[in-house]
């Protein structure tokens, strides 16, 4: 991230259109209008949302999986737009965790192998890479289930190896989409609890799209977003 950027997250009349099937008549589906959103370094914020209304696409430019129709968009300093797909691969590697709502893992991986394989995809030197993975599953209290694979583990546990995953590389960045989407209303206070305490004590940002009205306790910012625009801040 370029030394000195208080905002690891900055669009401007961020826009994505949809093309609709051939011959639907229709100049295509809007799922993004215009958003204009800054996240500061080292916070914790959520877009809350229906289905439908434009998170997950806003998290898919963000992370460089997707590109916008029109706008800019500057992730820890860098021109998005400015960057070949290579580059985003390389940048979101190195730089970028991401949490999903499904966790992501591999059923055949043990909870340390799955955390493990990033960094070898990274190429990480492999003694470096044992330290690290046994390093982020001791910080989300997993040492004692680094052998169990994912079908012997709770839903918590699985999205604690998934935020583990995500730490792996040592990313500036969290993007999360509905990590508590598949998770009991217990389960999913520890889980943003963790993230809330994770974000104060190591100054990562966070962005967590949801619609639970869960994260508004732990979360510094909720911001809502509705038909593909920001509507209100909540807080």
């Amino acid at each position: 991230m370029t030394a000195g950027t208080a905002y690891a997250i900055e669009t401007q009349q961020l826009r994505r259109v949809y093309p609709c099937r051939p011959g639907a008549g229709t100049e295509g589906v809007p799922a993004l209008r215009g958003i204009d959103l800054k996240v500061r370094t080292g916070q914790f914020v959520v877009l809350r949302g229906r289905s439908g209304s434009g998170k997950t696409t806003l998290l898919n430019i963000l992370a460089g999986l997707d590109r916008p129709n029109s706008g800019s968009v500057h992730v820890l300093g860098c021109d998005l737009a400015a960057m070949t797909d290579q580059d985003l691969t390389i940048w979101r590697r190195e730089q970028i965790g991401l949490i999903f709502q499904s966790f992501g893992l591999l059923a055949t991986l043990s909870t340390y192998e799955n955390v493990e394989l990033l960094l070898r995809i990274k190429g990480a030197d492999p003694r470096e890479s044992h330290r690290r993975t046994l390093e982020v599953l001791e910080l989300v209290g997993l040492s004692r289930w680094r052998d169990h694979r994912p079908y012997e583990m709770s839903g918590g546990q699985q999205q604690r190896v998934a935020i583990a995953r995500a730490l792996a590389n040592n990313a500036s960045l969290i993007l999360a989409d509905e990590p508590t989407g598949e998770l009991d209303s217990k389960t999913s206070h520890e889980i943003l609890a963790f993230l809330r305490n994770l974000v104060d004590t190591t100054r990562i940002t966070l962005l967590m799209a949801s619609h639970d009205p869960l994260v508004d306790k732990y979360a510094q910012h909720v911001l809502t977003l509705k038909d593909g625009a920001l509507d209100a801040v909540l807080k």
